[in-house]
């Protein structure tokens, strides 16, 4: 009797301390955290930046460009000179040039360059969503598994509650006689079962509360608990069919969004790589001078030499493709077949996506009869242990047969915990689908 004091002083001061050191955190502060700390979504951050950058770039080719260049020669040795002759020499000359070049005509090649980096764009903000999707998914599923394992906790405890209460009476009754030694034994025996039962189910909740804020990019489910949701009117059969979510799902789930934007990409991808088979007209312009030093000449100075040498022009350039060993015809070949290649991937992305949504739709189904099937069996798992307990209480029924009843609505309530669970996430996966936040 002593070590039963022992345990329930030592409960209760260990959830007096646990709950003085530890916070509760919603479904909604949950994925906050997730998405503000997750490393693929920071992955997928980067990969919009990066493509931010090729839009960048590809905008600003437009502009002139702007080169300055310095040279600097020496020669020595024999030279001929202006009257037929070979003399030894020395030569130093400097150069100093200024130039720019702005593309007029491109063949369409800056215009196709600059709408498939946008869409590329586009492309990755939809992978950046799908990213996020995906962590409150996660986080949603890992969430309510440790609700789940939370409330097993608690009917484990009430199961110590029960078996403690008849082994205090069974030791009433020994002390008076009215009970054998072996009768008191074996519901000991019982309680202490139901107290492995609750210290197993104990760790069960810590690993899930561990997998959950490692999902939470926490250091330590130290300190970590969460919230529960409400779930009593879980149950219910409302649910939408495939098919309507399928078309809702089409116009927003960043998944076919992606692929959607990545076929418009290919396709200017097709006008970029023809756009090689045009002429290019740039224009041209360009300041310079330059400094000669002749060994056996006389020179004037670096300063006069650069104002009198100094020079300018301007001019048009056209470059007008004539062949290349096929290379521009290969390469719109290729554009084409990533068309016909990203058109695959697109109607792969919607089947997968109807496939999903019809096995989310399914198993919500069968959720809700489980839950329907669950409140009935846990009602009549009550019904039966109340009179078990009864009987055996009067002493017309054995503990073997209270303990069978005790396992059976613990059983019971257990199922329907799990079922309800089950439903409510079946339903925000199809909630999900429709574009609704799962958060709430």
């Amino acid at each position: 009797m002593r070590h039963r004091i022992f345990f329930a002083i030592a409960f209760c001061a260990s959830l007096q301390t646990f709950a003085q050191q530890t916070r509760e955190w919603t479904l909604a502060e949950c994925i906050q955290h997730a998405l503000a700390h997750n490393l693929n979504i920071k992955q997928q951050g980067d990969n919009v930046r990066q493509q931010e950058i090729a839009l960048s770039t590809s905008r600003n080719s437009r502009l002139p460009d702007l080169n300055g260049s310095i040279g600097e020669s020496f020669s020595f040795g024999r030279a001929l000179t202006m009257d037929n002759t070979y003399q030894n020499r020395n030569t130093q000359s400097t150069s100093l040039s200024l130039g720019t070049s702005v593309p007029l005509i491109t063949g369409g090649r800056i215009p196709a360059e600059t709408k498939v980096n946008r869409l590329n764009l586009q492309a990755a903000l939809q992978d950046y969503e799908y990213a996020r999707e995906n962590v409150m998914l996660s986080v949603t599923s890992a969430y309510l598994e440790a609700i789940y394992q939370k409330d097993l906790v608690d009917v484990a405890k009430r199961q110590i509650e029960l078996s403690q209460a008849q082994a205090d009476r069974m030791e009433r009754l020994f002390q008076n006689g009215k009970a054998s030694e072996a009768e008191l034994s074996q519901i000991r025996s019982t309680l202490a079962g139901d107290e492995l039962s609750f210290t197993q189910q104990q760790n069960a909740y810590m690993l899930a509360l561990l997998e959950l804020s490692q999902l939470l990019e926490l250091e330590t489910p130290e300190g970590f608990d969460v919230v529960r949701p409400m779930v009593e009117s879980v149950c219910s059969d409302d649910l939408p069919s495939p098919d309507l979510v399928y078309s809702e799902a089409l116009g927003i789930k960043p998944q076919i969004q992606a692929e959607q934007l990545r076929l418009q990409s290919a396709e200017k991808s097709v006008l970029l790589a023809k756009s090689a088979l045009y002429p290019s007209l740039h224009f041209n312009a360009g300041i310079g001078s330059s400094y000669y030093n002749t060994s056996g000449y006389e020179v004037t100075g670096f300063g006069p030499q650069l104002r009198d040498n100094f020079n300018q022009y301007f001019g048009l350039s056209l470059s007008v493709p004539i062949f290349n060993r096929f290379s521009t015809r290969n390469n719109i070949r290729s554009a084409r077949l990533q068309v016909h290649a990203q058109e695959v991937r697109l109607e792969q992305a919607k089947k997968s996506l109807y496939k999903e949504i019809q096995q989310a739709y399914y198993n919500a189904v069968a959720a809700s009869r489980q839950c329907e099937s669950s409140d009935a069996a846990l009602s009549s798992a009550i019904t039966a242990f109340d009179l078990v307990q009864r009987k055996y209480e009067n002493g017309k029924a054995t503990a073997t047969e209270f303990q069978e009843a005790k396992t059976q609505y613990m059983r019971a309530e257990s199922g329907q915990i799990q079922s309800r669970y089950t439903l409510l996430f079946r339903q925000k996966i199809l909630d999900f689908y429709r574009g609704k936040a799962v958060m709430n």
